[in-house]
């Protein structure tokens, strides 16, 4: 069942998923090699009990920590660790706030230092093919549509593994509702889009082939082939006309392009859109 918002929930998602943005912007502040995601762990539970929130990924469905850090061929749900961080890693930090009654949630990848030309590229098409699904979450298409744009920026354009068993969802009071959002698929296809719904969109692509395998942990995804995967995710309310961008990349972009440990150099041409 799709459960559309009301303006005043929106304002509390709205608030919610800046709030994660403005998380991530502290992580990207900080993030240097020789820095271990566990770090990471413990800095965001402190940033959502200090914001009085609750962090909405420790113990859902069971998982042990409170973001989702995932590096390298890690496709999505790394779970937090000792080893440092090096030059030439990609990390991907997904989190989530719990916060009068509603949950925002979104991931960035962030690239270590220097990387091959392939690497940045596949960091880029990835972002750009996220405001490619956003461009169609609007009132009157179909989840197909949004899904369609992903997979043609990402895997017809460039050759890219498009992840079929993870996708995107719906947002609210829980951290999954309904519709799914595949990052594949067929235009004009799928759940129709009405004004309200807010979706979790979110690429997982690979470099390599779309294959994936879970760790005998039972979260941990990785590309079977042991190449990079790219996960970019935004909160998105459905309207007429453009969609409504409820988290805040600019507050990311920001810290990250004042860190000289972290590269931005692709940002040169990158498909953007406002909030």
């Amino acid at each position: 069942m799709i459960i559309y918002k009301t303006e005043a929930e929106l304002a509390i998602m709205k608030t919610n998923s800046t709030l994660v943005s403005t998380m991530l912007g502290e992580v990207a502040k900080v993030l240097k090699p020789g820095m271990t995601t566990l770090e990471i762990d413990t800095f965001c539970k402190s940033f959502i009990q200090d914001n009085k929130g609750v962090p909405t990924f420790f113990n859902f469905h069971g998982y042990p920590h409170n973001i989702c850090a995932s590096v390298n061929d890690v496709v999505v749900h790394g779970f937090p660790n000792k080893k440092e961080l090096k030059e030439g890693d990609i990390v991907s930090i997904d989190v989530g706030i719990t916060r009068d009654g509603y949950v925002g949630e979104h991931a960035y990848t962030f690239i270590m230092g220097e990387v091959s030309p392939e690497v940045l590229q596949l960091v880029k098409v990835t972002k750009e093919s996220l405001y490619k699904g956003i461009e169609k979450a609007i009132a009157g298409n179909r989840v197909g549509d949004i899904a369609f744009a992903i997979q043609e920026h990402t895997e017809r354009k460039y050759g890219y593994g498009v992840v079929r068993e993870l996708v995107g969802h719906g947002l609210g009071k829980t951290m999954h509702e309904d519709p799914q959002v595949p990052n594949y698929g067929k235009r004009g296809t799928g759940t129709y889009l009405k004004e309200n719904v807010v979706l979790a969109i979110e690429p997982m692509i690979n470099l390599g082939k779309r294959d994936i395998y879970t760790e005998e942990d039972g979260w941990t995804v990785r590309t079977r082939d042991g190449k990079p995967s790219v996960h970019f995710e935004h909160n998105v309310c459905v309207k007429k006309g453009k969609a409504f961008i409820l988290s805040d990349y600019s507050i990311i972009e920001a810290a990250e392009q004042s860190n000289p440990n972290l590269n931005t150099s692709y940002y040169t041409n990158t498909v953007k859109a406002s909030s």
